[in-house]
């Protein structure tokens, strides 16, 4: 240990690949860096430099700026970088390992050239110390070994040694005096911090400077508001604007480009879109499924009783299906008592509405048991009733049509046995008859109309993170979502609620196919969500490699279950569920927004090698991680450069002023590599509301994905539904509660691009009287033509407080009327309710029309 001491100098000189730059003789030649991170008690801490020419004045390179952090467990304040130790490696490159937590038996390590750029984190399990703690490296150049020295449970010391940082010695534990900490305390302007000193090149801290106020620009530049632009744009007058369209240089654009994302969170799915309105219709429910426990949130969750002589347990013994287990045993001692029912937050009924009920039961008595069941409002008034009989003494479905005589908001179900006696009930379902396109155990009719208003070209599903869940057991099987209701599997939610897979593949399918779009089902990678709160965060939870057979097969098996002839296993389920037509699958999104670890591309690449030599016809789209910058991103592009993925999966949720500067972001792609679906994307301010400005920013930026639709071939704002009063993220597209349906005025913007999408792209030259920066990136257009109607649409942001009078020149375009459909979308930029208007207006080859301020304007004209 004391020679690989001796090889490790604190203060050694380590140079980088940069140059000194020798003509500012300013500067000196070499600097002391300071590497540390934040206490423990700051969320999401990472790691920190500050530089020095003499170690007593140090100079912070940004007070609270982090160039690398902690992607290991759940969100927010779980993903800590604890004790992180820095060394140049004899590889060329900075190496970190931090330790993750003060549970698990894991650390963490990166690497970087330069510090600015950190490649994949990778997160070793260590077999010896239970955990892992304050971690210090070292390198002995004779072995080229790495040797790591950490604190294990009980104060107990421990070495593993590598060479590559890739595998690992087996750990041995050591004597306290063999582990020599050099980390060391510097007071700096925010407090106290420990980390290690190194004496670098100051063309590294010159990097790292840049870095930072490249960073700080892009900040400022991203957090423009409208509500500065009374001051930004003082004393500008209406522009004049002059867009020139060139049909000569048209070019082919993707005619999927404008679909939906549909994921199960916000309460989307049960409670939302998946029309049953019993909450808990089989007993399920369970402690675990809230992250947070919740002490009412069991298997008799909003189940209630009337009456005294009446009680109710929930049994598991001899349940209807193994994949449903809970039951309810009722036991009634007189009449007059009642299994109560409140649904999601209340049962909505209309008047002369019928409602399917049903539900499984067997009696336990001699002789049958008859049941009234009712419709009661909030008055105690019976608006709906039948009586049933359970004559079965094993488990049998029991229908019934109930017919409501008045409406009510917040009804609630009972089930009231009318003679004594004890039975079993499950799966206790009530089904609006008028679902849409009257499916059964169909979607709530306004809800999906909604939906299918927008004129999506596809719709992605199951999610989104809960396609790859919460730890492995949390995984979206697909086959657990088929087949009858009550042999399907619940599980918890990603998102900390209950997910019934009442809505499951084949009803994805069959809604996709109603409304005439795609389908992309998204399946897990391999791994779960590296934001996992069980079965180990950072990804470690990956299936094991000999168990990814089976998985693969999996997939296989959706594929001929979406695409088989009804003579194949899997197709002739589909026909079973009522659809002998193949669904047409295309597009199978493989992984979502994963870190792209070592255990992510081991499996990505399997599983994607696998999809592409058994069905060559299925265009697999990969995953460049959560942002549009950063490791995961690289590493994910690399991935796809790498394997000849033909799609990747992008996601970016940014302010308006992200995607006001950002327009040019697909201009400078490469159109020889793969193409793009952007599947996440939404446009936010503080407190995250959805209105005028939020929207035009997302009207001009998707000017610029048409534009670019020979490269981004498909696009979905995310998240699509919230309920109200049981929501988790904002913004989202469609807000909702039991009654109503509240579109945002992004979804209005997202509507208008879907009935006004094209397939051909007609460049247009946009001259403005005013060529200020701030001003013409607050105008764009994107003309585009529909190869099937002819129709020329012209889509027009006005993102500035002043009118744009315009002027449109469509020599040899060929127009064939002289009056064309103009729909204006305008507001005060806070608005929150504003909606679009259509009217006329004249055009010709050259016509002039006003863009009012903070407006969104789509003309759709006929050619010839």
């Amino acid at each position: 240990m004391k020679t690989i001491l001796s090889t490790f100098v604190c203060f050694a000189f380590f140079q980088t690949g940069f140059a000194i730059n020798t003509v500012a003789l300013k500067e000196p030649d070499s600097v002391f860096l300071f590497a540390y991170n934040s206490p423990e008690n700051i969320s999401r801490d990472g790691l920190h430099f500050a530089w020095s020419r003499d170690k007593k004045n140090w100079f912070p390179i940004g007070d609270d700026f982090s160039f690398v952090r902690s992607d290991y467990g759940r969100w927010g304040k779980e993903k800590r970088m604890m004790s992180p130790f820095l060394i140049p490696g004899h590889d060329g490159q900075w190496h970190c390992v931090w330790a993750l937590n003060k549970e698990e038996n894991l650390f963490a390590h990166a690497s970087s050239v330069d510090l600015v750029r950190w490649g994949r984190q990778s997160y070793p399990a260590i077999q010896q110390g239970q955990t892992f703690a304050d971690p210090v490296v070292q390198y002995d150049h004779k072995t080229n070994l790495y040797t790591i020295t950490y604190i294990g449970a009980g104060k107990k010391y421990f070495e593993i040694t590598t060479l590559d940082f890739k595998s690992y010695s087996s750990a041995r534990e050591i004597s306290p005096d063999q582990y020599h900490n050099p980390t060391i305390s510097i007071t700096l302007s925010l407090g106290e911090f420990r980390g290690q000193i190194y004496r670098v090149a100051w063309s590294v801290v010159a990097q790292l400077n840049t870095n930072y106020e490249t960073v700080q620009y892009k900040q400022a530049l991203h957090g423009e508001r409208t509500q500065q632009d009374n001051q930004r744009f003082a004393g500008l007058k209406d522009i004049d604007a002059t867009f020139t369209v060139n049909n000569s240089e048209v070019k082919p654009i993707s005619d999927l480009l404008v679909g939906v994302f549909f994921e199960d969170i916000n309460y989307a799915a049960d409670g939302g879109l998946y029309a049953e309105l019993i909450q808990n219709r089989d007993f399920e429910y369970d402690l675990d499924d809230k992250e947070r426990r919740d002490a009412t949130w069991h298997s008799k969750h909003s189940w209630k009783l009337s009456g005294s002589e009446i009680s109710f347990s929930v049994d598991t013994i001899n349940p209807v299906h193994a994949n449903n287990r809970h039951y309810a045993v009722v036991v009634t001692r007189k009449p007059g008592g009642a299994l109560v029912n409140t649904g999601y937050n209340g049962i909505p009924i209309k008047a002369g509405a019928r409602y399917d009920f049903s539900f499984f039961a067997k009696r336990f008595t001699s002789k049958s048991i008859s049941l009234l069941i009712r419709l009661v409002d909030k008055n105690n008034v019976v608006i709906a009733q039948e009586k049933i009989t359970v004559s079965a003494s094993e488990w049998k479905n029991v229908k019934t049509v109930l017919t409501a005589t008045a409406s009510a908001d917040d009804a609630h179900l009972e089930l009231q046995p009318l003679s004594a006696g004890s039975l079993a009930i499950d799966v206790v379902s009530l089904f609006p008859q008028q679902t849409f396109k009257g499916r059964k155990n169909g979607l709530r009719a306004d809800l999906a109309q909604s939906i299918a208003d927008l004129h999506p070209r596809f719709i992605r599903f199951p999610g989104g993170c809960v396609a790859h869940g919460d730890g492995l057991d949390n995984l979206y099987r697909w086959k657990k979502t088929i087949g009858p209701i009550e042999s399907r599997k619940p599980q918890r939610n990603l998102w900390g609620y209950h997910q019934t897979a009442g809505l499951g593949y084949f009803e994805y399918f069959q809604y996709c196919e109603d409304i005439g779009a795609i389908p992309l089902p998204v399946i897990a990678a391999g791994v779960p969500c590296q934001n996992s709160a069980t079965g180990g965060g950072g990804q470690q939870g990956g299936i094991p490699m000999n168990e990814m057979d089976e998985f693969v097969q999996d997939i296989f098996d959706l594929i001929e279950y979406a695409n088989g002839d009804i003579k194949t296993t899997w197709g002739k389920l589909r026909a079973a569920a009522g659809h002998p037509k193949p669904f047409n699958l295309k597009y199978i999104g493989i992984g979502n927004e994963d870190l792209i670890s070592d255990v992510f591309e081991e499996r990505f690449e399997m599983i994607f090698n696998a999809v592409k030599q058994k069905y060559p016809e299925i265009t697999v789209i990969g995953t460049v991680g959560p942002a549009h910058e950063g490791t995961d991103y690289e590493e994910g592009w690399t991935l796809a450069n790498n394997l000849g993925v033909p799609m990747v999966d992008e996601h970016y949720y940014e302010s308006p002023g992200w995607f006001i500067y950002n327009q040019d972001y697909y201009d400078k792609y490469d159109r020889s590599k793969s193409k793009v679906y952007l599947g996440e994307y939404a446009s936010h301010l503080p407190g995250r509301s959805s209105n005028v400005e939020t929207a035009l920013s997302e009207a001009l930026y998707l000017t610029a994905l048409e534009r670019n639709g020979d490269v981004v071939s498909m696009t979905s704002y995310a998240p699509l539904l919230a309920k109200e009063g049981n929501t988790q993220w904002n913004p989202n597209l469609i807000y909702f509660n039991n009654q109503e349906v509240k579109p945002t005025v992004g979804y209005f913007v997202q509507k208008l691009f879907g009935l006004n999408a094209g397939t051909e792209y007609l460049p247009t030259v946009i001259s403005l009287s005013s060529k200020a920066n701030a001003v013409t990136k607050r105008v764009g257009i994107s003309v585009v033509r529909d190869s099937k109607s002819r129709d020329l649409i012209l889509k027009m942001v006005n993102l500035l407080p002043v009118q744009v009078h315009s002027t449109f020149e469509l020599k040899d375009i060929g127009i064939a009327t002289t009056s064309a459909v103009v729909t204006v979308l305008q507001g005060d930029p806070t608005d929150e309710k504003a909606r679009p208007v259509e009217s006329l207006c004249t055009v010709s080859e050259k016509f002039t029309s006003v863009l009012p301020p903070y407006s969104f304007t789509v003309i759709r004209l006929k050619t010839k």
